[in-house]
This record gives structure tokens, C-alpha cells and sequence, in this order.
């Protein structure tokens, strides 16, 4: 059997993400990476990067020699300004506990060591967009390649939930690429967002947090041609119902020999919320969510 090609896993989040990459990262031939890079698909990271150095390319952006937005309007202004346009862009607010760690710098006041000066790049445009591609990839084997090396392992595995939304990217940074995208019942999803101290803690929040997601993976999905492509889509509480043979399909279909994983999807780990929303809320959230549960391959 010929080595397994580089695989990501996506979804919503809270959907079996992690579960699943887990234990994709348990095979012998497969190595998980053990975190959410994120930096591949989120705003700034390498999406941004491949768009903003081919067809998005400007030299000019936001350069006025070194002057900030502040500096020329007026402080004042900009933050009056700032203050005007951040409601119009926000569906919810909350409140995160903060880890006792805290944030981080970026949450803190400056010190007083802050440098005199700061370095300024030219990009680069690709006029050839593979030809950008093509470094990225050998960033992604070097960083992902290698550390499947340290392992032992001839190939790996990266979950970041948002996968599901930039797919098209991922194939072109690794055509050869399978995607497992893992599903669960979108009101099992919400309900466990609503415990998540990350997540908007009302189902309102949860709401405007979710459904874009939902429409906006729908709506590509009904634009392009799955079939034939190193996709795989499989439903948490299939693999709960029959693990075995479940994960013996699952592994078929990533080309590697089934392997008994020491984890596993469980049903007691799923159903655990279906007593965590009363039954006038679970028909709130069935009602706002309306076509994405069918959609979904839910009833």
C-alpha cells in the first residue's frame, strides 16, 4: 500500500474535531500535529499571505513613511470614529474569563523599552501564483514534514476546525491532500458551544456565531464538485454507533491499514447534551437554524 498523503481535518468546532484528529494521530503511519495551527487558514496567516503577494498585491498599503491613522486624522477622531463602526461590525459581545496566565503582551501596556524605530518590507508580487504555492508548500514539509519525521511517522495530520471554510486553499497548498471534515447534529453543536468559556454563552450568541458558518460552507459545498476529490465526510455519531467498522472505512478511505486506535468515538460522549437544552429551546434553535439541519444530513 502506498504512504498516506498530508491530511486535514475540519469542521465546525465542537463538532468531533479534535476527537477525530486524535485518534488519525494514533496510526502508526500518521502523525497529528499536536495543536490548531491556525496560522494556514486565519485572517494575516498564510491564505492572506498567497492573496496579498499575487492577485491582492499593493506595495502601498497602509504606508504613509511611518504615520499612523491616528496621527493624521486626529486621535480624537479615530477613536470617535473607531467607536461609531465597531457596533456595525459585530453580531455579539461577550465576556472571556481570562487564564490565570493572563493574555498575554498584546493585552498589556507598553513598556519602556519600546524601540526607537521600525523595520519596513517591500513584498514581493508573484506574477506566477504556483510559483508562491510552491515555497509555502516547502514551509508546510519542512515545519509538518519534519516534525512527522521526529515521530517516525512518513506523513501527518493538521486539524483546525476552519479548514472547513478555505478547502480550496488547502488543496492548492497541498493538492495531493485529503480532507476529513467531521459533522455532528447542529444542535449538539450549539449546546456545547454554550460551555465553552471561548464561546458567546447565550443561545442568541451562539446563534450568530454558528450560522454564517453553516451557510457559508453550504453555499460553497453547492458550488463545486466533491466527487472524485480527496474528501471525506463522516458523522460523529456514525462512528459512535459503530466504531469498528467505522473507523476500518476511515482509515480505507485514507489509504492506511485499519489500526486499533486506544481512542475512540463514544455515544455517552455525545448524547450528553441532549439533556442540556430544554425542549422549548431545542425548538427556538431548530426553528432559527432552519435549513442547515437537513442540509447538514440531519433530521
Amino acid at each position: 500500500m502506498p504512504l498516506p498523503a498530508p491530511i486535514f481535518v475540519a469542521g465546525t468546532g465542537r463538532s468531533g474535531t479534535s476527537r477525530i484528529a486524535d485518534i488519525i494521530g494514533e496510526h502508526p503511519l500518521i502523525h497529528r500535529i499536536p495543536m490548531e495551527t491556525r496560522f494556514l487558514v486565519d485572517p494575516d496567516g498564510l491564505r492572506d499571505l498567497a492573496d496579498a503577494l499575487t492577485h491582492r498585491y499593493d506595495p502601498t498599503v497602509g504606508d504613509d513613511r511611518g504615520r499612523t491613522i491616528p496621527e493624521l486624522v486626529g486621535e480624537e477622531r479615530y477613536r470617535d470614529a473607531v467607536q461609531r463602526l465597531w457596533p456595525q461590525l459585530i453580531a455579539y459581545t461577550y465576556d472571556e474569563p481570562a487564564p490565570a496566565e493572563g493574555f498575554g503582551n498584546a493585552d498589556r501596556p507598553a513598556g519602556p523599552f519600546e524601540p526607537l524605530s521600525r523595520r519596513r518590507v517591500l513584498p514581493r508580487y508573484f506574477s506566477d501564483r504556483g510559483e508562491l504555492f510552491g515555497i509555502l508548500r516547502g514551509l508546510i514539509d519542512t515545519m509538518f514534514g519534519g516534525a512527522a519525521a521526529d515521530a517516525g511517522k512518513p506523513t501527518w495530520c493538521e486539524k483546525t476546525p476552519f479548514n472547513l471554510l478555505y478547502m480550496e486553499f488547502l488543496w492548492e497548498l497541498v493538492p495531493e491532500a485529503t480532507i476529513v471534515h467531521i459533522k455532528r447534529h447542529p444542535v449538539s453543536v450549539l449546546a456545547s458551544h454554550l460551555s465553552q468559556p471561548w464561546a458567546p454563552p447565550t443561545v442568541d450568541g451562539a446563534l450568530a456565531y454558528l450560522k454564517p458558518v453553516y451557510h457559508r460552507w453550504l453555499t460553497w459545498k453547492n458550488t463545486v464538485a466533491l466527487t472524485g476529490r480527496r474528501y471525506v465526510e463522516v458523522k460523529a455519531e456514525d462512528l459512535a454507533a459503530d466504531w469498528p467498522g467505522q473507523r476500518r472505512a476511515l482509515f480505507e478511505q485514507l489509504g492506511v491499514d485499519d489500526f486499533a486506535t486506544p481512542s475512540a468515538f463514544q455515544s455517552h460522549k455525545l448524547t450528553n447534551r441532549n439533556d442540556q437544552l430544554d425542549d422549548e429551546t431545542r425548538e427556538l434553535i431548530e426553528e432559527a437554524l432552519g435549513e442547515v439541519i437537513p442540509a447538514m444530513g440531519y433530521e
